[in-house]
């Protein structure tokens, strides 16, 4: 409870007399309050260190090569997931000084930025600004509102937002953690001339990923003969963004969502225009670098258990995110694993 310190009026002072004053100091406590609960909304993480064997970069340094490269978009409803991500990537890497981060946000976002570097202030990163108009007139609505940002485009276009000194990325979602070390996943081999890789799951129904429209134009399926196309998640990626730039591979993209403008071939926002560039095309990353679904399907999110195998990395792919059901009380069992890594200060905390 905030007190306002006032002195008692005289007996003969009338108590509308103070009425403006009163106002005033309630406005600018609370104004006060509200600053700082926005400056000290999430805690400081402890900061980590290389272990002996880790190569020496320089702090200043966002281009190296012997770095592993993480680029994230970062967006308001998302920002307490980003922060709970990184978290766990620093905490179970083994240089995570070598670690470049690259945000990406929407123009008017890139204020997030701050919040990030005040809880991990020796944190080596970079923020861009990302144009959503251009992709903005491209988007179709989807089966969830949360599928038609155009920050959820921003993948398509890495390769022209990051210098082009940054030659190969980690790509990752914010609605999950890591609790294994990320080199061994950027350390994925891509064979030769394959763009990106990613966990493949040719046990889902890669039919229903697209309409019945699409696959009764020949024109259209047979973008998938000779290719054994399977289905992959796109919010775990190990992409050579300098094959991805030769190959010009934001224009494939590109055209198929303006034929999805002019036809609708595909209903899952950004997914499908990945699958039909890339599905038989890419590198395999072992199961356990994406077990995703966590956050149940795309209309109710409810409860799912793990996929049979280790675990490298947890991701709450679909509906319901971890923060906002322990919020509502009503957990799912696996969301105790998310809660460790989320950096949000209590009320108590704030208080204490």
């Amino acid at each position: 409870m905030f007190k306002l310190g006032l002195k008692s009026p005289p007996p003969s002072s009338s108590p509308h007399h103070l009425l403006p004053l009163l106002l005033l100091s309630i406005i600018i406590i609370n104004s006060t309050a509200t600053a700082t609960a926005n400056a000290k909304g999430f805690k400081e993480a402890p900061q980590f260190y290389n272990s002996p064997s880790c190569p020496s970069i320089s702090t200043q340094d966002m281009c190296s090569q012997q770095a592993v490269h993480v680029a994230m978009t970062l967006d308001f409803p998302y920002l307490r997931g980003t922060m709970a991500a990184i978290f766990s990537i620093l905490q179970h890497s083994s240089c995570p000084e070598n670690i470049r981060f690259h945000f990406i946000s929407s123009p008017s976002s890139t204020h997030l930025h701050e919040t990030i570097t005040s809880s991990f202030p020796y944190l080596r990163s970079q923020i861009y600004s990302f144009d959503t108009n251009p992709v903005s007139g491209l988007i179709s609505t989807s089966i969830r509102s949360a599928l038609d940002s155009p920050l959820n485009y921003a993948r398509n276009y890495l390769a022209n937002i990051l210098p082009p000194c940054v030659p190969k990325v980690v790509y990752l979602d914010s609605d999950l953690v890591l609790v294994d070390d990320i080199a061994s996943l950027a350390a994925t081999p891509l064979g030769t001339g394959t763009v990106l890789a990613a966990p493949e799951y040719c046990n889902a129904n890669f039919t229903t990923y697209f309409t019945p429209t699409f696959w009764a134009n020949p024109m259209l399926s047979l973008t998938f003969s000779g290719r054994n196309a399977c289905y992959f998640n796109t919010g775990v990626m190990v992409i050579d963004l300098e094959r991805w730039r030769e190959g010009d591979y934001t224009t494939k993209i590109v055209e198929w969502m303006e034929l999805q403008k002019r036809m609708r071939i595909y209903e899952l926002g950004s997914l499908p225009p990945f699958l039909l560039v890339f599905a038989g095309n890419i590198a395999a990353v072992d199961h356990k670098w994406n077990q995703h679904g966590l956050g149940g399907d795309n209309f109710r999110g409810l409860c799912r258990n793990l996929h049979p195998g280790p675990v490298s990395l947890l991701h709450w792919s679909g509906k319901g995110k971890p923060w906002v059901r322990l919020d509502a009380n009503r957990p799912c069992p696996l969301d105790a694993l998310w809660a460790p890594y989320d950096l949000l200060r209590t009320p108590f905390a704030l208080e204490s």
